[in-house]
Protein backbone atom coordinates (compact mmCIF):
# COMPACT_ATOMS: atom_id res chain seq x y z
CA UNK A 1 0.00 0.00 0.00
CA UNK A 2 1.55 3.18 -1.11
CA UNK A 3 1.99 5.55 2.09
CA UNK A 4 0.83 9.57 1.88
CA UNK A 5 2.76 11.62 3.51
CA UNK A 6 1.73 13.68 6.42
CA UNK A 7 0.16 17.37 6.18
CA UNK A 8 0.99 19.96 8.18
CA UNK A 9 -0.96 23.58 8.06
CA UNK A 10 -2.11 25.47 10.48
CA UNK A 11 -5.50 26.12 11.94
CA UNK A 12 -6.44 28.85 9.44
CA UNK A 13 -5.02 27.61 6.33
CA UNK A 14 -7.17 24.51 6.85
CA UNK A 15 -9.99 25.35 4.97
CA UNK A 16 -13.31 24.36 5.06
CA UNK A 17 -12.73 23.20 1.03
CA UNK A 18 -9.78 21.92 1.17
CA UNK A 19 -10.76 19.34 4.27
CA UNK A 20 -13.68 18.65 2.02
CA UNK A 21 -11.12 17.17 -0.56
CA UNK A 22 -8.92 15.75 1.74
CA UNK A 23 -12.14 13.83 2.93
CA UNK A 24 -13.21 13.19 -0.57
CA UNK A 25 -9.94 11.52 -1.37
CA UNK A 26 -9.61 8.16 -2.41
CA UNK A 27 -7.82 5.94 0.81
CA UNK A 28 -7.70 3.07 3.07
CA UNK A 29 -5.46 4.71 5.49
CA UNK A 30 -7.12 6.10 8.46
CA UNK A 31 -6.94 9.49 9.01
CA UNK A 32 -5.74 11.13 12.37
CA UNK A 33 -5.62 14.62 13.28
CA UNK A 34 -2.76 16.73 15.14
CA UNK A 35 -3.61 19.88 16.93
CA UNK A 36 -1.04 21.63 18.53
CA UNK A 37 -0.81 25.01 20.63
CA UNK A 38 1.80 26.26 18.28
CA UNK A 39 3.95 25.08 15.26
CA UNK A 40 7.24 26.94 16.60
CA UNK A 41 7.62 25.62 20.03
CA UNK A 42 10.19 23.13 20.03
CA UNK A 43 8.50 20.69 22.04
CA UNK A 44 5.40 20.45 19.86
CA UNK A 45 8.02 20.58 16.84
CA UNK A 46 9.37 17.46 18.29
CA UNK A 47 5.65 16.30 19.32
CA UNK A 48 5.15 16.23 15.40
CA UNK A 49 7.63 14.74 14.40
CA UNK A 50 7.04 11.53 16.41
CA UNK A 51 3.35 11.61 15.20
CA UNK A 52 4.25 11.50 11.63
CA UNK A 53 6.94 8.87 12.05
CA UNK A 54 4.61 6.50 13.49
CA UNK A 55 1.85 7.02 11.10
CA UNK A 56 3.98 6.19 8.38
CA UNK A 57 5.28 3.54 9.96
CA UNK A 58 1.99 2.08 10.78
CA UNK A 59 0.41 3.25 7.19
CA UNK A 60 -2.06 6.21 8.51
CA UNK A 61 -2.29 9.53 7.00
CA UNK A 62 -1.56 12.57 9.65
CA UNK A 63 -3.10 16.23 9.24
CA UNK A 64 -2.11 18.44 11.76
CA UNK A 65 -3.07 22.35 12.59
CA UNK A 66 -2.09 24.14 15.70
CA UNK A 67 -3.15 27.80 17.10
CA UNK A 68 -1.58 30.76 16.47
CA UNK A 69 -0.29 31.05 19.94
CA UNK A 70 -0.57 29.49 23.54
CA UNK A 71 -3.91 30.29 24.31
CA UNK A 72 -5.84 30.06 20.91
CA UNK A 73 -8.97 28.42 21.92
CA UNK A 74 -10.65 29.37 19.09
CA UNK A 75 -8.41 28.20 16.30
CA UNK A 76 -7.69 24.70 18.00
CA UNK A 77 -12.01 24.69 17.98
CA UNK A 78 -11.16 25.36 14.14
CA UNK A 79 -8.84 23.42 13.37
CA UNK A 80 -10.91 20.51 15.12
CA UNK A 81 -14.02 20.90 12.89
CA UNK A 82 -11.92 21.13 9.58
CA UNK A 83 -10.43 18.08 10.85
CA UNK A 84 -13.47 15.87 11.26
CA UNK A 85 -14.57 17.11 7.78
CA UNK A 86 -11.19 15.55 6.37
CA UNK A 87 -12.22 12.12 7.96
CA UNK A 88 -10.10 12.34 10.69
CA UNK A 89 -11.58 9.08 13.01
CA UNK A 90 -9.24 9.86 15.77
CA UNK A 91 -8.23 13.41 16.91
CA UNK A 92 -4.89 14.17 19.20
CA UNK A 93 -4.79 17.67 20.98
CA UNK A 94 -2.51 19.19 23.21
CA UNK A 95 -5.04 21.82 24.58
CA UNK A 96 -4.43 25.51 25.02
CA UNK A 97 -7.60 26.04 27.25
CA UNK A 98 -8.23 23.41 29.07
CA UNK A 99 -12.20 24.38 29.64
CA UNK A 100 -13.29 26.17 26.53
CA UNK A 101 -12.23 23.31 24.12
CA UNK A 102 -14.38 20.83 25.82
CA UNK A 103 -17.67 21.51 24.11
CA UNK A 104 -15.96 21.45 20.36
CA UNK A 105 -14.83 18.10 21.74
CA UNK A 106 -17.70 16.67 22.48
CA UNK A 107 -19.15 17.68 19.07
CA UNK A 108 -16.58 15.63 17.59
CA UNK A 109 -17.08 12.95 20.23
CA UNK A 110 -20.47 12.62 19.19
CA UNK A 111 -20.27 11.89 15.91
CA UNK A 112 -17.69 8.74 16.63
CA UNK A 113 -14.30 10.62 16.68
CA UNK A 114 -12.02 9.64 19.31
CA UNK A 115 -10.10 12.65 21.24
CA UNK A 116 -7.05 11.88 23.11
CA UNK A 117 -5.27 15.02 24.94
CA UNK A 118 -1.52 14.95 24.43
CA UNK A 119 0.85 16.32 27.23
CA UNK A 120 -1.80 18.76 29.24
CA UNK A 121 -4.57 17.71 30.38
CA UNK A 122 -8.58 19.32 29.68
CA UNK A 123 -10.66 20.27 32.73
CA UNK A 124 -12.73 17.96 33.01
CA UNK A 125 -9.39 15.56 32.42
CA UNK A 126 -12.13 12.78 31.47
CA UNK A 127 -13.97 15.27 28.72
CA UNK A 128 -11.30 13.22 26.33
CA UNK A 129 -11.15 9.07 25.69
CA UNK A 130 -7.66 9.46 26.88
CA UNK A 131 -4.68 11.23 27.84
CA UNK A 132 -1.17 10.50 27.32
CA UNK A 133 1.14 12.97 29.12
CA UNK A 134 3.84 13.36 31.95
CA UNK A 135 3.25 13.44 35.53
CA UNK A 136 3.76 17.33 35.31
CA UNK A 137 3.30 17.52 39.25
CA UNK A 138 5.71 15.15 39.54
CA UNK A 139 7.98 16.62 37.33
CA UNK A 140 7.70 20.29 39.56
CA UNK A 141 8.89 17.98 42.64
CA UNK A 142 11.56 16.76 41.03
CA UNK A 143 12.86 20.42 40.32
CA UNK A 144 11.65 21.56 43.22
CA UNK A 145 13.78 18.93 45.05
CA UNK A 146 17.30 19.91 43.57
CA UNK A 147 16.59 22.95 43.85
CA UNK A 148 16.37 23.04 48.14
CA UNK A 149 19.60 20.53 47.94
CA UNK A 150 21.45 22.91 45.68
CA UNK A 151 20.54 26.05 48.02
CA UNK A 152 20.95 24.40 51.08
CA UNK A 153 22.62 26.74 53.11
CA UNK A 154 20.71 29.74 51.83
CA UNK A 155 17.24 31.63 52.47
CA UNK A 156 15.11 30.97 49.94
CA UNK A 157 14.11 34.50 47.54
CA UNK A 158 12.05 32.52 44.37
CA UNK A 159 10.73 33.99 41.51
CA UNK A 160 8.37 31.56 39.50
CA UNK A 161 8.14 32.38 35.57
CA UNK A 162 4.88 30.41 35.09
CA UNK A 163 2.45 29.33 31.80
CA UNK A 164 -0.97 31.85 32.16
CA UNK A 165 -3.49 32.05 35.11
CA UNK A 166 -6.06 28.29 35.39
CA UNK A 167 -3.63 26.18 33.26
CA UNK A 168 -4.04 22.75 34.79
CA UNK A 169 -0.32 21.95 33.56
CA UNK A 170 1.47 25.55 34.71
CA UNK A 171 -0.48 24.63 38.24
CA UNK A 172 0.76 21.64 38.57
CA UNK A 173 4.33 22.15 37.84
CA UNK A 174 3.95 25.63 39.66
CA UNK A 175 2.90 23.88 43.04
CA UNK A 176 4.55 20.67 42.23
CA UNK A 177 7.97 22.67 42.42
CA UNK A 178 6.99 24.40 45.58
CA UNK A 179 6.29 20.97 47.02
CA UNK A 180 9.56 19.50 45.97
CA UNK A 181 11.00 22.33 47.85
CA UNK A 182 9.04 22.41 51.06
CA UNK A 183 7.26 24.90 50.73
CA UNK A 184 3.00 25.38 50.92
CA UNK A 185 2.23 24.06 47.97
CA UNK A 186 -1.76 23.26 46.50
CA UNK A 187 -2.24 19.29 45.82
CA UNK A 188 -2.00 18.32 41.91
CA UNK A 189 -5.86 18.65 41.41
CA UNK A 190 -5.67 22.22 42.15
CA UNK A 191 -5.31 24.88 39.11
CA UNK A 192 -4.48 27.67 41.65
CA UNK A 193 -0.69 28.81 42.03
CA UNK A 194 0.40 28.60 45.69
CA UNK A 195 2.25 31.52 46.93
CA UNK A 196 4.40 30.95 50.17
CA UNK A 197 6.08 33.83 51.18
CA UNK A 198 9.18 32.88 49.99
CA UNK A 199 7.66 33.59 46.75
CA UNK A 200 8.62 37.33 46.01
CA UNK A 201 7.31 37.35 42.36
CA UNK A 202 5.29 35.35 39.74
CA UNK A 203 5.17 36.47 35.87
CA UNK A 204 3.28 35.11 33.13
CA UNK A 205 5.48 33.17 30.55
CA UNK A 206 3.44 32.03 28.09
CA UNK A 207 6.12 29.61 27.81
CA UNK A 208 8.46 32.37 25.34
CA UNK A 209 11.73 33.32 25.73
CA UNK A 210 10.76 36.72 25.35
CA UNK A 211 8.24 37.24 27.58
CA UNK A 212 10.46 35.38 30.30
CA UNK A 213 12.97 37.63 29.85
CA UNK A 214 10.52 40.47 30.54
CA UNK A 215 9.57 39.01 33.18
CA UNK A 216 12.57 38.33 34.73
CA UNK A 217 13.36 42.03 34.14
CA UNK A 218 10.26 43.00 36.02
CA UNK A 219 11.04 40.57 38.85
CA UNK A 220 14.36 41.75 39.33
CA UNK A 221 13.12 45.35 39.79
CA UNK A 222 10.42 44.18 42.30
CA UNK A 223 13.75 42.21 44.31
CA UNK A 224 16.98 42.18 43.53
CA UNK A 225 17.67 39.47 45.74
CA UNK A 226 15.93 36.84 44.10
CA UNK A 227 18.37 33.71 43.98
CA UNK A 228 16.41 31.18 42.81
CA UNK A 229 13.71 31.06 39.74
CA UNK A 230 11.85 28.32 38.57
CA UNK A 231 10.50 28.55 35.26
CA UNK A 232 7.77 26.74 33.21
CA UNK A 233 9.52 25.57 30.15
CA UNK A 234 13.31 25.68 28.91
CA UNK A 235 12.38 28.93 26.85
CA UNK A 236 11.36 30.96 29.77
CA UNK A 237 14.34 29.93 31.34
CA UNK A 238 16.80 30.88 28.47
CA UNK A 239 14.69 34.35 28.93
CA UNK A 240 15.22 34.50 32.31
CA UNK A 241 19.01 33.87 32.34
CA UNK A 242 19.40 36.34 29.81
CA UNK A 243 17.78 39.15 32.09
CA UNK A 244 20.21 38.17 34.94
CA UNK A 245 23.27 38.21 32.62
CA UNK A 246 22.05 42.03 31.92
CA UNK A 247 21.60 42.61 35.53
CA UNK A 248 25.07 40.79 36.43
CA UNK A 249 22.99 38.22 38.26
CA UNK A 250 23.50 35.07 36.69
CA UNK A 251 26.24 33.20 38.43
CA UNK A 252 24.42 33.81 41.71
CA UNK A 253 21.22 32.50 40.74
CA UNK A 254 19.80 28.73 40.49
CA UNK A 255 17.24 28.49 37.38
CA UNK A 256 15.01 25.01 36.96
CA UNK A 257 12.72 23.89 34.66
CA UNK A 258 10.51 21.26 32.79
CA UNK A 259 10.86 20.29 29.28
CA UNK A 260 14.17 18.01 28.58
CA UNK A 261 14.57 19.52 25.40
CA UNK A 262 18.01 19.35 22.97
CA UNK A 263 18.31 22.86 23.61
CA UNK A 264 17.12 22.73 27.16
CA UNK A 265 19.87 19.94 27.90
CA UNK A 266 22.39 22.32 26.00
CA UNK A 267 21.23 24.70 28.74
CA UNK A 268 21.53 22.83 31.06
CA UNK A 269 25.86 21.66 30.41
CA UNK A 270 26.49 25.23 29.55
CA UNK A 271 25.03 25.78 33.57
CA UNK A 272 22.40 28.53 31.86
CA UNK A 273 19.81 25.73 33.89
CA UNK A 274 20.46 24.20 36.97
CA UNK A 275 18.11 21.20 36.23
CA UNK A 276 15.23 20.01 34.42
CA UNK A 277 12.67 17.31 34.21
CA UNK A 278 12.75 15.87 30.78
CA UNK A 279 9.74 14.74 29.15
CA UNK A 280 8.61 12.50 26.17
CA UNK A 281 6.91 14.28 23.65
CA UNK A 282 7.60 12.01 20.93
CA UNK A 283 6.64 9.14 23.17
CA UNK A 284 2.93 10.87 23.56
CA UNK A 285 2.61 11.46 19.70
CA UNK A 286 3.66 8.05 18.74
CA UNK A 287 1.19 6.08 21.58
CA UNK A 288 -1.55 8.40 20.29
CA UNK A 289 -1.11 7.78 16.79
CA UNK A 290 -0.74 3.93 17.40
CA UNK A 291 -4.10 4.10 19.44
CA UNK A 292 -5.83 5.75 16.54
CA UNK A 293 -5.08 3.26 14.36
CA UNK A 294 -5.95 0.33 16.48
CA UNK A 295 -9.32 2.49 16.98
CA UNK A 296 -9.85 2.47 13.05
CA UNK A 297 -9.38 -0.97 12.54
CA UNK A 298 -10.54 -2.30 15.35
CA UNK A 299 -13.19 0.15 17.11
CA UNK A 300 -11.68 -0.16 20.29
CA UNK A 301 -11.05 3.19 21.90
CA UNK A 302 -8.20 3.57 24.76
CA UNK A 303 -9.40 5.48 27.82
CA UNK A 304 -8.02 6.71 30.95
CA UNK A 305 -4.29 8.11 31.95
CA UNK A 306 -0.96 7.03 30.48
CA UNK A 307 2.03 8.62 32.22
CA UNK A 308 5.00 8.61 29.94
CA UNK A 309 7.33 9.39 31.62
CA UNK A 310 9.56 12.01 33.77
CA UNK A 311 13.22 12.44 33.94
CA UNK A 312 15.40 14.93 36.54
CA UNK A 313 18.79 16.15 34.18
CA UNK A 314 21.28 18.22 36.12
CA UNK A 315 24.53 18.71 35.17
CA UNK A 316 25.99 18.47 39.10
CA UNK A 317 24.60 15.59 41.24
CA UNK A 318 23.12 16.72 44.84
CA UNK A 319 23.20 13.88 47.57
CA UNK A 320 19.84 12.49 47.94
CA UNK A 321 18.30 13.32 44.39
CA UNK A 322 17.92 10.98 41.81
CA UNK A 323 18.72 12.73 38.46
CA UNK A 324 20.97 11.42 35.25
CA UNK A 325 23.69 13.41 33.60
CA UNK A 326 24.03 15.62 30.77
CA UNK A 327 24.72 13.27 28.34
CA UNK A 328 21.67 10.97 29.02
CA UNK A 329 19.40 13.65 28.79
CA UNK A 330 21.14 14.32 25.28
CA UNK A 331 20.60 10.64 24.30
CA UNK A 332 17.00 10.55 25.21
CA UNK A 333 16.49 14.82 24.02
CA UNK A 334 12.52 14.06 24.03
CA UNK A 335 12.24 10.63 22.46
CA UNK A 336 11.14 7.76 23.60
CA UNK A 337 12.15 6.72 26.83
Amino acid sequence: MQRTPAFALSALALTGALACGLAQAQTSEPVIGLITKTETNPFFVKMKEGATAEAKKLGAKLVSAAGKTDGDNAGQVTAMENLIAAGAKTILITPSDAKAIVPAIKKAQARGVMVIALDSPTEPMDATDALFATDNYKAGELIGQYAKAAAAGKKPVIATLDLFPGHPVGAQRHNGFLKGFGLQANDAKSNELSRPAEVVCMADSFGDRAKGQTGMENCLQKNPDINIVYTINEPAAAGAYNALKAAGKEKNVLIVSVDGGCAGIADVGKGVIAATSQQYPLRMAAMGVAAGVEYAKTGKKVSGYTDTGVTLIAAKPMAGVDSKDVKTGTDLCWGAK
